[in-house]
């Protein structure tokens, strides 16, 4: 039996980069998978997630989704557990990034950034343990959560000041669930990954 056979996902930011690889593997592995993004197709051009996983014989949908919206994300995970049952794993994946120092980041900048990357993180994490928190253990698990942060999150990089704030705070976010849901059965960790050219660099599905 595949990994993860008979088990839902939703992974955001899944239309194209990081989030697109990880819903194809999660795809081959069996699980049912949710796209959920700003558009579906990539922004580096082709097929989108979807296509792919259902050409290759996995089960994937997608639900154009702002994570920076609590409504949106109430309404993903809410129409994700009525198309499949319940939710065993949620990857947040979704992001923006601006290349500027503090002078160079004007309001508007920072809070769409940190609404996104941060807030949006909160939100799906909110939702996601609210729904594993009604679930049925499976394999002594209620849900598993996993945040992409980003090495960005952990060291000082010039000229950076809005993105690894963000990805800092999901850092610490990430510990605070895990220590505060463990006895829940809900593991909740975190992935900083290095440099990694993704579509096209720098640009992200924000329309």
């Amino acid at each position: 039996m595949a990994l993860l056979a008979n088990k839902t996902a939703i992974v955001t930011g899944a239309s194209s980069g990081i989030g697109r690889a990880i819903a194809l593997k999660f795809a081959a592995e069996g699980a049912n998978v949710v796209i959920a993004d700003t558009v579906e197709q990539p922004i580096e051009g082709g097929e989108s997630t979807v296509g792919m996983i259902r050409a290759a014989g996995g089960t994937a949908i997608y639900l154009k989704t702002d994570i920076s919206d609590w409504t949106a994300v109430d309404a993903l995970v809410g129409v994700t557990v009525a198309q499949f049952g319940r939710l065993d794993a949620m990857v947040n994946n979704a992001a923006i990034y601006t290349s500027t120092n503090l002078v160079e980041t004007t309001p508007e900048q920072w809070n769409r950034v940190i609404g996104v990357n941060l807030t949006g993180s909160f939100y799906c994490n909110k939702r996601a343990v609210t729904q594993m928190l009604t679930q049925a253990p499976v394999n002594e698990v209620r849900g598993r959560i996993i945040n992409i942060s980003s090495q960005h999150g952990m060291i000082a990089c010039p000229g950076d000041l809005p993105y690894s704030v963000s990805k800092g705070g999901i850092v610490q976010m990430t510990r605070q669930i895990a220590v505060d849901h463990a006895d829940d059965l809900i593991v909740c960790n975190a992935i900083a990954p290095g440099k990694i050219i993704t579509g096209k660099p720098g640009v992200a599905n924000d329309p």
